[in-house]
């Protein structure tokens, strides 16, 4: 009988693993950050409509804290007419250099070991996402303040001179954003010789603004342009030469209630400039309220001192002289929006190089993962995992004449943001 020999040969398993592709490689560690580096920017980008408009400037490394935005002043008219054959003198440019402080911002989150063991999202995923959002609203947040502070400033259709006297929520009188006061707005850009940008000046709005807006027939949609190609982001129509970009990040003012119980206060009596109150006030309610603006019988008032006492003998003292005579029973609002403490919205009409930005991409916004057991010894057992941002960051503005703030109230009332 023929016998068939069969010779077994060892078989190394480890030759189907090596080559398994695992995100700790060295080669693939990279691309996993630049998966998320690029994630977050993604999330961040589609925050900052308030820094789409502003002149440009890099943060190079090595180079300081310092950024300098550069503005040329204009030349002068030539009004002299040249004589035959003297070929004039040249002129000089003129350049001012205005100069921004950088400062750093960031965050992040921690996560555990059992966290992404037992979890069913991709908590890395849904952290950068979050990061992504926090790191944009901070950043756009921080350019708005800057150009909220400018000086350039139209209240309504210039019906009134300040903001404690917009009022809004009435029967009639409400100053609310009208095409008239974008047009009013233009027209100053237009007197102080304000650049556009790109062929239109560039207006952000409340989506509570906008409600307002829309109602007027001259409103254009998006699908109304001629170029439906090149629209900013945020961007939801035009009039009057200006594109309008909508955010609910744009800015709201609205002071804060006056005490933790109350928004309002109640005039009980007056004594020269003394208000006694009918609601109690605390110790540390009252050291809050010392410098703060409030509205009494439409006039607005600094607050020097504010005595704690319970209902009926708490008091605050205003710096100004009282007028109106206010007597029992008259409101104190909060002064820092409208009238009847209401809040008043900013839309910023904006032309070309009215102010400056630091650059977010290159070394501007930073995504930091540290991945399990990266910490070494301070993570003996591999437990924590971060996910985090940071971005160093500048606004100025270059020429407030470039720039106009309408403020106005609506027909809705959203908190302060």
């Amino acid at each position: 009988m023929f016998t068939k020999e069969i010779t077994l040969l060892p078989v190394s398993l480890t030759v189907f693993d090596g080559n398994t592709n695992v995100t700790t490689d060295s080669g693939l560690s990279q691309e996993n950050k630049t998966y998320y580096s690029d994630y977050l920017l993604d999330e961040a980008e589609p925050k900052l409509v308030h820094d789409q408009f502003g002149q440009k400037r890099p943060i190079p490394q090595g180079s300081g804290k310092t950024i300098q935005f550069r503005k040329y002043s204009s030349l002068p008219k030539l009004l002299t007419a040249l004589t035959e054959g003297v070929t004039p003198d040249g002129q000089k440019l003129t350049m001012s250099v205005v100069e921004a402080t950088v400062a750093q911002y960031g965050g992040y989150i921690e996560l555990s070991d059992i966290l992404e063991l037992t979890a069913i999202d991709n908590n890395l995923v849904e952290a950068t996402k979050l990061l992504g959002s926090q790191a944009g609203r901070t950043l756009d947040t921080i350019t708005r303040e800057v150009l909220v502070a400018g000086t350039n400033v139209q209240y309504g259709e210039d019906a009134v001179s300040a903001r404690s006297l917009l009022v809004g929520g009435a029967g009639s009188g409400n100053n609310y954003l009208t095409v008239d006061c974008i047009k009013r707005a233009v027209r100053s850009l237009k007197q102080q010789n304000a650049e556009t940008i790109g062929g239109d000046f560039v207006a952000v709005i409340n989506p509570d603004c906008t409600y307002d807006l829309e109602n007027d027939p001259d409103w254009k949609y998006p699908h109304q342009y001629v170029d439906t190609q090149n629209m900013y982001s945020g961007e939801i129509g035009k009039i009057a030469c200006v594109r309008f970009v909508e955010t609910s990040e744009s800015k709201i003012f609205k002071g804060d209630g006056l005490t933790a119980a109350s928004r309002n206060l109640t005039v009980a009596s007056v004594t020269s400039k003394t208000f006694t109150v009918d609601e109690a006030i605390t110790a540390g309610e009252a050291t809050a309220l010392a410098g703060r603006k409030v509205i009494i019988k439409g006039v607005l008032y600094t607050v020097a001192s504010c005595a704690s006492g319970a209902a009926g003998a708490a008091t605050i003292t205003v710096q100004e002289t009282v007028t109106g005579s206010p007597a029992d029973g008259e409101v104190v609002y909060p002064g820092e929006g409208g009238a009847s403490g209401r809040s008043v919205y900013a839309t910023l009409v904006i032309g070309a190089n009215a102010y400056g930005v630091t650059e977010i991409t290159g070394g501007g916004l930073q995504h930091i993962v540290k991945q399990l057991g990266s910490a070494g010894t301070a993570d003996p057992l591999n437990q924590r995992a971060t996910a985090g941002w940071k971005a160093i960051k500048a606004a100025k503005i270059l020429n407030d004449a470039y720039m106009v703030r309408v403020e106005t109230c609506s027909s809705f009332n959203t908190e302060a943001n």
